[in-house]
């Protein structure tokens, strides 16, 4: 199982935000939420990308201008690869995290939710619209939960049931609560939220800039360092909170997202590893992140988890296969290639069009 890195170049971003000036700092914390948040479905922002956050954390350019870097970058850019597609949704969609999240603006509805979803993925997402609700069913093959899925809302239910929950959020009186109340309190409506899976692509980064917004304006002083270094821990965490199956004895347990929000909001340092998040842990199942004498048998294994699903499934594209076997985009990549060359599968489509099929 992968862990969360966000930086993976010389750039050494944590020292240089350190020796800013404080508001350089704010804006430096932003830029690491907005990056790490791309963790969330395994993807890595460019160098370019952390060059022009520099720019823009000393003054330099403004964030309009940041944006317009980063879209011309990518216009000018030839021969394309599978990579560049992956960082070009990460670059521009961390730029637009960064641009939100400093916004001193706040509507409780749905409809804000529709909005950041609209703004950060327009553009970047071809097969869901940006800014509307996902008019289809889905499931998601988790890692966490053994390739098992949680139940998200119907299709034909998702603005009533985001009614529902907001009226009943929004009538919610905090002020006989403690902070760790307020606190769990809040977690079980974010994950409620996440839940719902408003959106088809998209739905947990989504959540996670409404949530860092919403808590801001209950007068949080959030620490978004827990976004930062755990964003795919926050994502399980959210799973792990929306998982019932009675015939297993496995049961919804906010456990784990608690200690993420007690993180983010009391600055406590619970231990927050993705191992700890999955159903079988404590059976002490092998699922931790394999040593270097491990990794042939690892992807040995991803290929056969790939391989089963194409028996019940009729393609795979590269975000499936990443939520089935808890790999990054390039790990996905080579067990695609080395399958497709032992002839076991066929792809059609380019770059983030691709999908597989089982070869007939």
């Amino acid at each position: 199982m992968k862990e969360d890195k966000t930086n993976p170049f010389e750039l050494d971003f944590d020292s240089y935000i350190l020796q800013s000036e404080p508001e350089q700092q704010e804006n430096g914390k932003l830029w690491q939420t907005a990056i790490g948040l791309q963790q969330v479905d395994g993807l890595t922002p460019s160098k370019y990308l952390y060059e022009t956050a520099k720019r823009n954390i000393d003054g330099e350019i403004t964030i309009e201008e940041a944006k317009q870097l980063i879209d011309s970058y990518y216009e000018t850019r030839q021969g394309r690869t599978q990579e560049d597609d992956d960082a070009e949704e990460a670059d521009k969609v961390s730029v637009r995290i960064r641009e939100i999240l400093a916004e001193k603006t706040f509507s409780f509805t749905p409809n804000l939710l529709l909005s950041i979803h609209k703004r950060l993925f327009t553009g970047v997402f071809f097969k869901v619209k940006a800014g509307h609700f996902r008019d289809y069913n889905i499931s998601k093959r988790e890692w966490v939960l053994d390739g098992e899925s949680v139940l998200y809302a119907n299709a034909d239910m998702i603005r009533q049931t985001l009614d529902y929950d907001f009226s009943q959020e929004k009538a919610f009186d905090y002020s006989k609560l403690s902070r760790e109340e307020s606190i769990k309190h809040l977690t079980r409506f974010i994950a409620n939220i996440w839940q719902i899976h408003p959106f088809g692509e998209g739905n947990t980064r989504t959540t996670a800039v409404f949530t860092i917004k919403y808590l801001n304006s209950l007068g949080f002083d959030v620490n978004n360092e827990p976004f930062e270094k755990n964003s795919w821990y926050f994502r399980n965490a959210l799973v792990r909170a929306n998982y019932t199956n009675m015939n297993k004895g496995i049961y919804m347990n906010t456990e784990y997202l608690e200690k993420f929000f007690r993180n983010l909001l009391l600055g406590e340092s619970n231990e927050l590893r993705n191992r700890y998040c999955h159903i079988k842990y404590n059976e002490k199942v092998a699922i931790n992140t394999p040593k270097s004498s491990d990794k042939t048998a690892t992807k040995e294994k991803s290929s056969d988890i790939i391989l089963n699903y194409l028996k019940e499934n009729d393609s795979i594209n590269n975000s499936t296969a990443r939520e089935i076997t808890g790999l990054t985009a390039p790990a996905v990549r080579k067990i695609f290639k080395k399958l497709e060359s032992e002839g076991l599968i066929v792809g059609t489509g380019e770059n983030k069009n691709r999908t597989y099929s089982l070869k007939r």
